[in-house]
């Protein structure tokens, strides 16, 4: 097996970003539970596209004012303000700008299946998802023990 290579953020979406304005697609690995039950930390990656249409529901790769970066998903688009927020998080929001949008993923890798992030099925549950908010917390915990005891 390969060695693991570590390299700072700033370069790595730096090349991210070089490559999505080049109109290329990008895989990257998935890090941080932020995203649950949807995308899981060391099990997937996602393909990312250059910036689109904004949609809300789609997950978006922005870059925050604090120099940090995010792949969430779109809650609410206000003009130019777009907020952001992790599937897995039940309160905690983030807003930037159109333009802190570097790319949106078009599909998630997880082991051999893929799913088409346009997909009807996906998008459904994604608006299920959405609607439970109010019980995200309860419904967060038992998946986070189920992962633990490795269902």
């Amino acid at each position: 097996m390969g060695e693991k290579l570590t390299i700072p953020n700033s370069i790595f979406f730096s090349e991210v970003e070089s490559h999505l304005r080049e109109g290329k697609s990008v895989v990257i690995p998935v890090k941080g539970y932020s995203m649950l039950p949807f995308i899981r930390d060391g099990r997937d990656s996602v393909e990312l596209r250059g910036k689109m249409e904004l949609e809300v529901g789609d997950i978006a790769l922005a870059r925050l004012g604090n120099g940090h970066f995010v792949l969430h998903r779109i809650w609410e688009i206000d003009g130019e303000r777009v907020i952001l927020m992790g599937d897995g998080n039940i309160s905690g929001k983030e807003i930037c700008t159109r333009g802190d949008v570097i790319g949106v993923a078009s599909k998630i890798f997880r082991g051999k299946k893929v799913i088409d992030c346009a997909s009807a099925s996906y998008v459904r549950n994604v608006k299920i998802w959405r609607r439970l908010l109010p019980i995200r917390r309860y419904i967060l915990a038992i998946y986070r023990r189920l992962i633990k005891l490795g269902l």
